[in-house]
């Protein structure tokens, strides 16, 4: 989960409400330990490594068209949120460089790691995790160092920082709240291993509040230390690599480098992980028809053609658009499917012991969160709300196109 959530959304929050970024990082995560909650109740219920898809098909059972949208919309989702790790590693990767904006470069490096991990996945699922293990370790200690650093030695206190402020209004804090949704949204990818893991009941639950809890912190300190230490100009001009920036500005070329190791794990382990999980379920739902037979082939339980297919998707979503179309792209479609799951959780409430109240405040809450969106995009972002809209009517006619031709 922790991936390039933090290094993506940073730039784009100091950007809309300053100081209160913190605030909304933490509500974020709030939201996501809400839709956790629906997720983990239909997940020990069904026991299917599906998850969103399966968990929906099964709920209502009457509308191929429902089923098939739905997997088309949950696959693409963590399409864009793999281009937005790789979008992100590749800022990183290339910002210490003499061409640290150039955009074309950028996105030649995204594709380049985006088929390095796929390669890796379809290699060794024991190899690959493995690795994966050895960089999440290693980047949440770079984190936490690099957070301690920057709070160290912060400039700026927060009455300081709030007496310059802009006004904002709760408004803004709630957009951005959603719009760092997609941060968060690893989660789900638990359930995904459902098949590989011992005691499912027991760990899942863990796993999955433990890891939006550890996000939430990590996400929140890392965010305080940017804008006590950081000047909010460099952050909104180096969006893309700010923490890099503001780390040389303090500590010199040592620490740009430890900032810039930090984001290249943190988002390695995001790619890879989406890589495992996402192409699990892409490989269960073309079992099922509604993606073409091809991508449902395993070898040695892997499926290839689906790792294969994701990674080239991901690297065209890379070509078309930016860091925030493909952003609030992640953030609208997690926040949708996350809404379907609590829906679903409603409707079948009494099979998965779940609470009226919790179950109700997730819908609440996630219904809100996509009209934030929908809301900003239509206020301020006219030209790119009409480019995502475009992507959800193609999504449509290809889901309804295969959703036909199923038996």
């Amino acid at each position: 989960m922790v991936g390039g959530g933090i290094f993506s959304v940073l730039g784009i929050s100091v950007a809309m409400i300053g100081v209160y970024t913190p605030v909304a990082i933490a509500l974020g995560g709030g939201v996501a330990a809400v839709a956790a909650y629906s997720y983990i109740k239909l997940a020990l219920y069904y026991r299917d490594e599906g998850a969103t898809y399966s968990f929906f098909k099964r709920t209502f059972p009457g509308s191929r068209f429902a089923a098939s949208l739905i997997g088309w919309w949950v696959v693409f989702g963590y399409i864009s949120t793999l281009a937005l790790y790789a979008y992100t590693f590749a800022s990183y990767a290339i910002s210490s460089g003499d061409h640290g904006d150039n955009e074309w470069l950028r996105k030649g490096v995204a594709g380049a790691v985006i088929m390095a991990f796929a390669l890796i996945n379809i290699w060794s699922v024991k190899g690959m995790g493995k690795l994966e293990d050895l960089m999440v370790y290693a980047k949440l200690v770079i984190l936490g160092l690099i957070s301690f650093v920057l709070i160290r030695n912060g400039q700026a206190t927060l009455p300081d920082l709030l007496n310059t402020q802009e006004p904002v209004s709760l408004v803004s804090i709630l957009i951005v709240a959603s719009l760092t949704f997609v941060a968060y949204e690893g989660f789900q990818l638990v359930i995904h291993a459902m098949n590989e893991m011992d005691e499912p009941e027991r760990n899942i639950p863990i796993a999955i509040y433990a890891a939006v809890g550890a996000a939430i912190v990590i996400y929140v300190v890392i965010a305080l230390g940017a804008i006590f230490a950081i000047p909010f100009e460099d952050i909104i001009r180096n969006k893309e690599y700010a923490l890099a920036t503001g780390a040389g500005e303090i500590l010199g070329n040592l620490g740009a480098r430890l900032v810039i190791l930090g984001a290249l794990l943190a988002t390695s382990s995001a790619i890879s992980g989406t890589l495992f999980g996402a192409s699990r379920l892409m490989a269960v739902i073309a079992g099922d028809g509604y993606f073409p037979k091809a991508l449902a082939t395993r070898k040695n339980h892997i499926p290839v053609n689906a790792i294969i297919i994701m990674a080239a998707l991901a690297f065209a979503l890379i070509l078309i658009g930016g860091l925030e179309l493909i952003l609030e792209f992640g953030s609208i479609t997690f926040l949708l499917v996350s809404l379907l799951m609590a829906w679903a959780n409603f409707r079948i409430r009494d099979k998965t012991g779940s609470s009226l109240t919790l179950t109700l405040l997730a819908c609440l809450v996630l219904a809100g969160g996509t009209g934030m969106i929908l809301y900003y995009e239509l206020t301020h972002e006219i030209g790119q709300m009409l480019f995502v809209g475009g992507l959800y009517v193609a999504l449509m006619i290809g889901a309804w196109g295969y959703a036909r031709t199923v038996r």
